[in-house]
């Protein structure tokens, strides 16, 4: 792909590197980018680099956050003793858009993958098993997708929490086996925390 700007290339290289962005769609970003006014431009720069420099993680849950505990864990309405395992963020906004679950969630930032280098040391475990450890949870709810690195990752967790005094439960599998959870239509993803059984009754599928 021949360009007449440098600036131009180098603004369509770096879009290019978003996930699921190739140089055409890149150029056509950039390209409308510069037909927009200056002022939104510097909004749109504004708001990533705000994104990238000011939003941290909860200090309870691993969720993106403005301020040091996220509006989730400090919300006096939420059952704190019921904990939701999610992947990541986006699993967090999938099962609050059902409206179906009002407990806390635990971010782990992943699932074990040891092709991929990922292994328990790189996951907000030890943080959920400390958790658990403090006597404050009654009930774990595994929500990973049904992939192996999901069903890895839950045993895993299970087998840390196995000799402590907590419910460990998975949502039922309205979920198709491989699918993510952010992509689950909300009735189903809703039913499916309601209806969730507990993990040893998953172990015998």
């Amino acid at each position: 792909m021949d360009f007449s700007s440098k600036l131009l290339e180098k603004a369509v290289e770096e879009i290019a590197l978003l996930p699921g962005i190739g140089k055409r769609t890149a150029l056509r970003l950039a390209l409308h980018l510069l037909k927009q006014p200056e002022e939104q431009t510097v909004h749109l720069s504004k708001a990533l680099l705000d994104l990238k420099t000011r939003i941290v993680f909860c200090e309870n849950c691993h969720m993106v956050s403005d301020t040091k505990i996220c509006s989730i864990c400090a919300n006096v309405k939420r059952d704190k003793s019921t904990v939701c395992v999610v992947e990541d963020v986006r699993d967090v906004m999938a099962i609050e858009n059902t409206s179906q679950y009002q407990g806390v969630y635990h971010v782990l930032g992943g699932k074990i993958n040891p092709i991929e280098g990922i292994g328990p040391g790189q996951l907000n475990i030890s943080s959920l098993v400390q958790k658990v450890k403090n006597g404050t949870v009654e009930e774990v709810i595994f929500a990973l997708s049904s992939t192996m690195e999901g069903d890895t990752t839950n045993f895993y967790i299970y087998k840390q929490l196995e000799n402590e005094s907590v419910k460990t439960s998975t949502i039922a599998r309205g979920i198709g086996v491989g699918d993510e959870l952010e992509f689950a239509d909300e009735i189903t993803l809703g039913r499916s925390i309601l209806h969730r059984i507990p993990f040893e009754n998953s172990l015998k599928n």
